[in-house]
């Protein structure tokens, strides 16, 4: 089936350490935090659920020099509109399983 986007959040401030349990949706997410648009076909957090057997979850965060004004973008668009403003990155890898 190939990547699976779950969650595509942008425009979180730099101070953010960590976002509340159901973050999604709603007014729980950090002023200028923006959604986008996952692989469910709608904004939003889409929660594992795993066909079978194990699967990885990867987390990728960047630092930018720039915060982004379009709405809603999916993940391709979000990749393309901040190449060459990443200041730093990191990548977080889990597993789930039913």
């Amino acid at each position: 089936m190939g990547t699976w986007v779950h969650w595509v959040l942008y425009n979180l401030p730099p101070e953010t350490t960590s976002l509340p349990e159901n973050a999604s949706g709603g007014n729980k997410l950090p002023t200028g935090a923006i959604e986008g648009k996952t692989s469910f076909g709608k904004p939003g957090y889409g929660g594992p659920c795993p066909p079978s057997g194990q699967h990885r979850y990867f987390f990728h965060l960047y630092a930018l020099d720039i915060a982004l004004t379009a709405p809603s973008l999916d993940k391709p668009a979000l990749l393309k509109a901040i190449e060459g403003h990443i200041l730093s990155q990191a990548e977080l890898m889990g597993t789930y399983k039913k």
